[in-house]
């Protein structure tokens, strides 16, 4: 099967101690959609609006994270990776991570 999708990128957000993920996912098209941890796919016109209203929203970019941000935020990089599943059904089950304890 064909990936849609030129680029996809993980944000986060924390809340107490849960770690919310959400994908970024640019079409070739330039649009671009963004899952959530609810399982509600969001379409934009533009990765910049995506990236605009992630941002709004308290998500920062994981890949832009180093180990005080992540410390910062409740967890580090050490035990945190983004999600992988085979569908985006089963990779919304895994897109709020508690984070049980401060690090």
């Amino acid at each position: 099967m064909n990936d849609p999708y030129t680029t996809q990128s993980w944000w986060i957000a924390t809340l107490g101690h849960t770690l919310h993920w959400a994908q970024l996912r640019e079409r070739e098209a330039g649009t671009a959609e963004v899952l959530d941890h609810d399982g509600k796919l969001h379409a934009y016109d533009s990765e910049d609006t995506a990236r605009s209203m992630l941002l709004d929203a308290g998500y920062v970019e994981f890949d832009g994270l180093d180990e005080e941000d992540a410390l910062e935020r409740g967890f580090s990089l050490d035990e945190v990776a983004p999600p992988r599943a085979g569908s985006d059904a089963e990779l919304v089950g895994l897109m709020s991570v508690s984070l049980g304890r401060q690090a």
